[in-house]
């Protein structure tokens, strides 16, 4: 029994320590003091966090809070799932993209698709017999890779080479335009919307008549390069995959513009690409300033300049022979005196301008008067160096 109630004392005396150091804050109530120090501390870093990142540049004191949407997300990195808008670039993709030329550095380049415009509007009323207006809707500087990736699918991709630049190019016909200018060509009514059908590839008559229109546009892009330089373009093949219409890598800048054809109620859109390679020999004439229609070229100046020169007086040397003298003996010349020539009465003679010798001669006798016959024609090294100093 005395065993028994120890253990109950011991018991009982165990409880109500436990309870006094409750009541009086013992062990417990530091453990709760710690847990409450340490959710403090971790709370201020937390909130020192969050103020440095949104502590504003441009004052001292911190601002509230913002958070990005997502068109502000796109717009500082550039990106827009708009088409149209892919040249007006802005934020990091402007940054990669400032390595591209900009078409707007080449000032005959936007002359030569505007008499393009031009020709091809009269060249296509006379091909469909209608009424058709051709408009340039812009002119843009754009990867070819991302052309590729941007082609509204299905259209016929025209491959074409420029034999002078010894490079190729790429014209692209819309699914609109292909079927308005088949139903133009087979007698289609007028007031009827051309009607496309899904999900069949081209027939054989379509894509002939397609090929018709684009050497219509290939020809009357000679005639637009043609006072620039003459250029030849040849259709190389028809394509109906952007993948087999490879004609650059996509990394490379090409130029963009693109044509609105409209025939009344129906149209569409071709578009024709050129790599900076294919008009890189050419460079030099498209950074030329536009001078009017002869393309920086002015006849009335040229024809003054022509007469002017024709009117010019030219002072021409005939040289009999020419020796080196000490120059004591040049001094002690006297009047009278007579210096030998190595040169014998049948000897020809130099004529010269200045210091350039322009051709030989024979000296002879004309009435009273001594007289030098031209024996050769001026020569194309004198030619040369004629030009060489001008």
């Amino acid at each position: 029994m005395s065993d028994e109630k120890t253990d109950d004392e011991l018991a009982a005396e165990w409880a109500a320590e436990l309870e006094a150091d409750t009541a009086a804050g013992g062990d417990d109530g530091l453990g709760d003091d710690f847990a409450a120090e340490w959710e403090a501390s971790l709370a201020n870093e937390e909130q020192a966090a969050k103020d440095s990142i949104a502590t504003a540049v441009i004052g001292n004191g911190p601002t509230t809070e913002r958070i990005l949407n997502q068109d502000e997300i796109d717009s500082l990195l550039g990106f827009s799932l708009d088409d149209e808008d892919a040249d007006d670039t802005s934020g990091i993709r402007a940054i990669i993209n400032s390595a591209m030329v900009s078409y707007e550095r080449l000032p005959m380049l936007e002359v030569v698709f505007d008499r393009l415009v031009r020709l091809l509007t009269t060249s296509l009323r006379n091909f469909t017999s209608d009424n058709v207006e051709v408009s340039l809707d812009a002119i843009t500087s754009i990867r070819f890779g991302d052309y590729l990736n941007s082609i509204p699918l299905p259209a016929i991709l025209s491959v074409f080479r420029a034999k002078q630049l010894d490079n190729f190019g790429l014209l692209t016909v819309d699914s609109n335009l292909i079927y308005s200018i088949v139903d133009v060509l087979l007698g289609g009514r007028r007031g009827t919307v051309a009607m496309r059908i899904e999900g069949r590839p081209y027939t054989t008559i379509e894509r002939s008549l397609v090929t018709r229109l684009v050497e219509v546009i290939l020809n009357d892009a000679k005639q637009a390069f043609a006072p620039l330089t003459e250029v030849d373009f040849e259709l190389d093949r028809i394509e109906t995959n952007p993948r087999f219409a490879a004609i650059a890598r996509p990394a490379n800048a090409a130029i963009l513009v693109k044509l609105r054809i409209d025939m009344e109620d129906r149209g569409g859109r071709a578009e024709l690409l050129m790599p900076y390679a294919t008009l890189e020999p050419i460079r030099k004439m498209l950074l030329q300033n536009f001078m009017g229609e002869k393309f920086g070229r002015d006849n009335i100046w040229e024809s003054h300049l022509a007469s002017e020169l024709w009117a010019a007086t030219v002072e021409v040397q005939t040289v009999l022979d020419e020796m080196q003298v000490p120059l004591k003996k040049m001094l002690d010349l006297d009047v009278g005196d007579t210096i030998f020539l190595n040169a014998a009465p049948d000897s020809k003679v130099k004529i010269k301008c200045g210091e350039i010798n322009l051709t030989e001669g024979r000296v002879g006798r004309m009435g009273h008067k001594v007289a030098v016959r031209v024996e050769h024609p001026i020569s194309d090294r004198a030619r040369k160096e004629i030009l060489r100093e001008q």
